[in-house]
């Protein structure tokens, strides 16, 4: 039988005794030590002498670092599957993915009977492991909403809830022997674990013949199927089978992976001299050996996708002309983590490849890939994305995530770098114990990378400037796939474009920003009766904007539904820990409208924007619309309190802007708005879509440019608005430099603009 070209595993098989328990987690331990890659336990639970298998198994998951375990193989008449499924995602959760499930239909019935479960014949058991099967990958299938029902003569769920997903692909392997079993391998599992003391001559073969021959009648790849093997226990002295020298062991073992596809193989044995020599000298001796030999041979190596999943790929796209890079963490619609990063926070996206670089390079080898496709592109940082540009339909999503650095460059200067993947609540909780903060929107699961480019409107604004205010570096990956640095010697011109239209430049992969010196702040939430809308919201501004700069107040706006009036939801924090300052400034708040709840406190600055690490899987795909504002008028709280009333909005929302923010020189930066002292958002859902465009016609007089972050319209009247003329031209001119063929387009994109064109007015 030829390879199947998988990764070479090698692994022990532990007698789980229980007259001496620590000696077989010692010996878990030693396997991990010797640099091997699988620990498995026999389980036979109705034998006194043993521990509890899966007891052991999360014992021994719990005290070791990297090395992977699993039961060989756990007795299913004697575990209920849809428990088996749930206990078998919180260990591979709670050890970071290293958990495998082997699975075995039961042999010693007498005992098994003896337990409580009932008499089954051999046939039986084989119907009801895969009915077995069927209830565990329902349980672990997370992109199903629909509860989880299975009818089966021998396991049954109805309506069961789905969840939580394993932290990785759980492979199912199956102890099996006979053509029913082995059918089965072929048709549900992902492996065949047989031990070899129980083979005969030619055995291995017929077996993979017939797992084959069943996994393609199923519309397999039998190449999906990693072929494990049990090995008795061997000898570094004497002549024989896994017996002298480790050059022999690898004689005697390169045959089986050669010819007979083993790819894992598992050393029965409780020496702990013979563990470590296994480790240490025959698995690096048998790699060598079957990678020189693959080589040789020109076998094709590495994972194989499933049929089923090959299905849904999507066209446009070279799948197979991924760099090595990418190979990896790439994720395609029919991946089990695709539900996971297929969409943003409110927007459900249908790519068809999501890349996740590791690294720089690997972002310049994922530009220069996604240029070379078909399709549409999106860049990535945290996922959030209210304006729906960090996914798309059919395309390519560019996902910088792992890029999540935070570190001090200079503590004396408050200078930080970092990764644009990284979440702006883990910047924050990374700062805090050195006494720094970064103001950063108001959400914790934002991305670095999005939020600095635009802006970064956050609860220090008025006393610490936008976000973009502060960085005095950015490294991009640039559209020819160049890696580039710019600061205020090399390159400035970018940095200045960066610094509020980054997105038309390059993909951001780190920055380098001036902290603030914060410690705790006070941070205070008060609800507020808004029945009087246009008179509290006027209020409201007048009094934020005659606050110390220490204040920044977000309010938000909800319409009445039923018999709850409209509420205002006022967010103010006070960007230092004098609380005595802070009530004095925080009391004339109370006076606005009727307080329906408020509650302020003393906290560090991370703690009011905490990273949730929630899965993004996208909402109702809201217009949302944005817009500055110089100050709130009569009338432009009497148009707000109009559309609150109307219930054309869902969420209607003013951010102070004003303070430190405008103190910047209007030419330093691509982000030119200094003069307004709020932000305007307001989003809608399902039909009131297009009614919310219709009322930013009537706002438009009183609004004074836009923040792209917040804008869903992507028409050329809201990029004349988001940058003043002088501005625009500057970033047209930049563009013609960095981006002349249009490939960072796809988010409010500006056309290059020769040097000697005059200024449009």
């Amino acid at each position: 039988m030829p390879d199947y070209g998988h990764d070479l595993t090698l692994g022990t098989f532990l007698t789980p005794t229980a007259k001496n328990p620590q000696q077989v987690v010692a010996l878990a331990q030693a396997t991990e030590r010797a640099g091997l890659d699988l620990v498995t336990f026999q389980d036979h639970p109705y034998q006194p002498a043993f521990l509890d298998t899966w007891t052991l198994l999360s014992w021994v998951a719990a005290s070791t670092d990297r090395i992977h375990v699993s039961g060989n193989v756990l007795n299913v008449p004697l575990r209920p599957p849809a428990v088996l499924a749930r206990a078998a995602v919180s260990l591979d959760l709670l050890s970071g993915g290293r958990f495998a499930l082997g699975l075995g239909s039961g042999a010693f019935w007498d005992a098994i009977v003896a337990m409580g479960a009932p008499r089954l014949t051999p046939g039986q058991g084989v119907d009801a492991l895969e009915e077995a099967i069927e209830i565990i990958r329902g349980i672990w299938d997370t992109n199903e909403r629909t509860p989880l029902r299975v009818h089966g003569a021998y396991h049954r769920v109805d309506g069961a809830k789905r969840g939580p997903a394993p932290a990785h692909e759980i492979p199912i392997w199956l102890g099996a022997y006979k053509p029913r079993m082995l059918g089965l391998v072929g048709r549900k599992a992902d492996g065949w674990l047989p031990s070899l003391g129980y083979l005969k001559d030619g055995d291995l073969a017929a077996g993979n013949a017939r797992i084959d021959e069943s996994a393609q009648a199923a519309g397999r790849d039998p190449r999906e199927i990693r072929r494990l093997l049990n090995l008795g226990g061997g000898s570094f002295s004497g002549a024989g089978f896994l017996q002298g020298p480790p050059e022999r062991w690898v004689d005697d073992l390169l045959p089986l992976a050669l010819e007979d596809g083993i790819s894992t193989f598992i050393l029965g044995s409780d020496d702990a001299g013979t563990i470590a020599r296994f480790g240490e000298e025959v698995a690096p001796a048998l790699r060598d050996a079957v990678a020189a030999a693959r080589a040789s041979a020109g076998t094709v190596t590495g994972t194989v996708r499933p049929v089923a999943s090959l299905a849904r790929r999507r066209t446009g796209i070279d799948y197979d002309g991924l760099p090595a890079s990418l190979v990896a963490t790439a994720v395609e619609p029919g991946d089990r983590d695709y539900a996971r990063v297929r969409s943003s926070y409110l927007y459900a996206g249908s790519p068809g490849l999501v890349l996740r670089p590791q690294d720089a390079q690997a972002v310049s080898d994922a530009l220069a890939f996604t240029r070379a496709q078909d399709v549409p592109f999106a860049v990535r940082s945290g996922g959030h994305g209210i304006s729906g540009r960090s996914t798309n339909d059919g395309g390519i999503v560019i996902d910088v995530g792992a890029l999540d650095t935070v570190e001090v460059l200079d503590r004396e200067r408050r200078l930080v770098r970092l990764g644009a993947g990284a979440r702006w609540g883990d910047v924050a909780a990374a700062l805090s114990p050195h006494g720094l903060a970064i103001s950063s929107g108001d959400y914790g699961d934002v991305g670095v990378g999005g939020l600095v480019t635009a802006g970064g409107q956050g609860f220090l604004g008025r006393s610490y400037g936008l976000t973009l205010d502060h960085v005095v570096a950015a490294e991009l990956v640039l559209a020819d796939g160049r890696l580039v640095r710019t600061d205020a010697e090399h390159e400035p011109d970018l940095l200045w474009a960066v610094r509020g239209a980054g997105a038309n430049f390059g993909i951001l992969t780190a920055v380098e920003i001036e902290a603030a010196e914060v410690g705790n702040v006070v941070y205070a939430t008060i609800i507020f009766d808004a029945t009087d809308a246009a008179r509290f919201v006027q209020a409201w501004a007048e009094l934020v904007e005659s606050s110390p700069r220490e204040l920044t107040s977000f309010l938000s706006l909800v319409p009445a539904r039923g018999q709850d009036p409209a509420v205002g939801y006022a967010i103010v924090v006070w960007a230092n820990d004098d609380t005595e300052a802070a009530v004095v400034a925080l009391e004339l708040f109370l006076d606005l409208a009727p307080v329906l709840q408020q509650q302020a406190q003393l906290v560090p600055y991370a703690a009011t924007v905490a990273a949730h690490h929630g899965e993004h899987t996208g909402g109702s795909a809201p217009a949302s619309r944005g817009g500055l504002v110089e100050h709130v008028t009569p009338e432009l709280a009497a148009l707000l309190a109009e559309l609150l009333a109307a219930g054309d909005t869902d969420m209607l929302q003013l951010r102070a802007v004003g303070g430190a923010v405008n103190d910047v020189d209007p030419a330093a930066t691509a982000y030119a708005h200094r003069t307004q002292n709020f932000s305007l958002l307001a989003s809608a859902r399902s039909s009131r879509r297009a009614q919310i465009d219709a009322w930013w016609e009537r706002l438009a007089p009183h609004l004074h440019g836009v923040y792209l972050s917040f804008e869903t319209n992507q028409s050329p009247a809201r990029l004349a608005e988001a940058f003043p003329p002088e501005t625009l031209a500057r970033i047209g001119r930049l563009k013609s430099l960095y981006d002349p063929g249009h490939v960072f387009d796809g988010n409010f994109g500006v056309a290059p603009m020769p040097a000697d064109e005059p200024v449009p007015r």
